[in-house]
């Protein structure tokens, strides 16, 4: 049984970056890693042709990130989320941490697949799964969030300010 996939929001700019990749992925790598192992089979006794078991490996590795890719695409949220609700993946968020109103982090909540992938996304992308993403879910400004670190220790946000993420 496999546990359900979160929907992920990713940025029209990503999402289209994505189906690029897949496209490239499943039609030209495919194909060229298809005749490689033709080849390497061609060359005879398989249990000791290097060239073939480094291409199978290299198949595997190429389906395995094409099932990443699928699912990401598939479940996917692309587009301006509803700032009425509070904050959402999609949204620039901005948090003052208690005890220091001038200490404030401005983050994307939203898919790490958008690092590298989007030059409009020059914030630190956390994903709303991550513990601060997760504490602010539907907080509004003014709200406070606590959320454990990974030393353990707890740690208590204000929202100053969230918006939809404009690419």
């Amino acid at each position: 049984m496999t546990e359900p996939t979160a929907v992920e929001w990713l940025s029209q700019k990503s999402y289209d970056r994505l189906r690029q990749e897949y496209e490239y992925l499943s039609d030209v790598k495919m194909a060229e890693l298809a005749k490689k192992i033709g080849q390497a089979r061609d060359e005879g006794d398989l249990s000791e042709n290097a060239g073939y078991h480094a291409a199978r490996e290299e198949q595997a590795q190429l389906v395995a990130r094409l099932r990443e890719l699928k699912i990401k695409l598939d479940t996917a949220q692309v587009g301006e989320p509803d700032a009425s609700a509070g904050v959402a993946p999609g949204m620039k968020v901005t948090v003052a941490f208690f005890g220091d109103p001038d200490d404030t982090d401005t983050f994307l909540l939203g898919s790490r697949e958008m690092i590298g992938l989007d030059d409009a996304v020059d914030l630190p992308v956390y994903s709303p799964r991550s513990p601060l993403g997760s504490a602010v879910i539907g907080k509004t400004t003014g709200e406070q969030a606590s959320y454990e670190a990974p030393n353990g220790k707890q740690i208590s946000v204000t929202i100053t300010a969230y918006e939809p993420f404009d690419t």
